[in-house]
């Protein structure tokens, strides 16, 4: 799978731009703040219906204008799929496939699987067990569309439960028999949900091992730990046991919405004891190995967007890097740094061209020195 053609309309700082992408590598470059990152998120738009930097779309919208359109042309098993994402304020966001509108924006995740690298990456390992929930699955959802259904239906529960909770403190009045019904939803989907990501976790782990020992030349030990209060006990016994305390917080105190993700290095957490350059090569390997989940599960080479990546590493992590997604099990790369020289460098020392475009305030153009050009 690749992506052909990319064309924006009024998207962040560009007016309007149209780029025909190279189904291997291609490389934006310019200055900070030019909208390099605005490609890569305009991708992600595509693949996953949503911003990878900002949850609110009328932010994506041009100063001064009151929409934005982002088109793409992806060549997917030999068949050509043209996906469009509209965006009028204060209007209901419009998604299309081959020009036919989607009832639910979650029927086209996991049809274009993307997998993006950016130094935000860095609240997986500095902010709350939010972001590392939010991790795990938006990695799932483009594999398991039941998991997705699960998750969407565990969160309507939840926020149905908690309502039930204020009520009950508001009117300080509590009936089991109002909540009950809502424990079986939640216990029935947490453990579905549970199950899913725990399996998820233990796949992921050897993966995500064999990319760090690469990157960092096997250096140093790593380990992932899935932190679940499942993992230890009977939800609906947890539900019981927890009932005091969440009528007391009217909320729901216990259940997947809890868990977490802890990252050690050398057995001690990556927050407090990593350097920053074991820190982003910890966080790369975790992508590089959601690259490889999702491939061998859908069959399908995502498409990799590497976000400033070579900031904080040093030469050694940065050519095993590109060695490795050089390599024909990775697919499509698209990737921004504001050194045009040094991206071309390290393609002609690995031997595998790129098409290189130059960004400028919100315009971009191919360049004519791009090694795909001359090879």
């Amino acid at each position: 799978m690749f992506l052909r053609k990319l064309t924006l309309v009024n998207f962040r700082n560009y007016p309007e731009a149209e780029l025909n992408l190279d189904p291997f590598a291609n490389a934006f470059t310019g200055g900070n703040g030019e909208g390099k990152t605005n490609l890569l998120d305009a991708v992600h738009y595509l693949s996953m219906c949503k911003s990878y930097f900002n949850p609110i779309d009328a932010q994506s919208i041009r100063f001064g204008e009151d929409f934005f359109m982002i088109q793409g042309s992806f060549e997917l098993n030999q068949n050509t799929e043209n996906i469009h994402c509209g965006i009028k304020r204060n209007q209901k966001k419009v998604f299309k496939r081959n020009q036919k509108e989607y009832d639910r924006l979650a029927d086209h995740i996991g049809l274009l699987p993307v997998v993006m690298v950016s130094p935000t990456d860095t609240s997986l390992i500095t902010e709350g067990s939010e972001e590392r929930r939010k991790f795990l699955d938006s990695i799932i959802s483009q594999y398991d569309k039941l998991y997705l259904d699960d998750l969407i239906l565990y969160s309507r529960v939840l926020t149905q439960r908690n309502a039930i909770l204020k009520q009950a403190a508001q009117s300080r009045t509590f009936e089991q028999e109002a909540i009950s019904p809502w424990d079986l939803q939640l216990i029935r989907l947490a453990e579905k949900i549970h199950f899913v990501r725990k399996k998820f976790i233990a796949e992921l782990i050897p993966i995500f091992q064999h990319y760090y020992s690469f990157i960092s030349g096997a250096k140093e030990n790593v380990e992932v730990h899935y932190e679940s209060q499942l993992n230890a006990g009977d939800f609906a016994v947890l539900l019981e046991k927890s009932i005091g305390k969440d009528r007391a917080l009217q909320y729901t105190s216990v259940g997947i919405h809890k868990d977490d993700l802890a990252f050690h290095i050398h057995g001690v957490p990556v927050k407090r004891f990593a350097s920053q350059g074991q820190q982003k090569s910890f966080l790369i390997a975790l992508k590089l190995a959601q690259f490889d989940f999702i491939r061998n599960i859908k069959g399908i080479k995502p498409i990799l967007l590497l976000d400033d990546i070579f900031d904080k590493l040093d030469d050694l992590r940065v050519a095993r890097l590109m060695e490795l997604v050089s390599k024909d099990n990775f697919g499509q790369l698209l990737i921004s740094d504001t050194h045009p020289e040094r991206i071309r460098k390290i393609f002609e020392d690995i031997g595998r061209s790129i098409r290189c475009f130059s960004v400028e305030s919100g315009t971009v153009k191919a360049d004519e020195n791009s090694i795909a050009e001359k090879i």
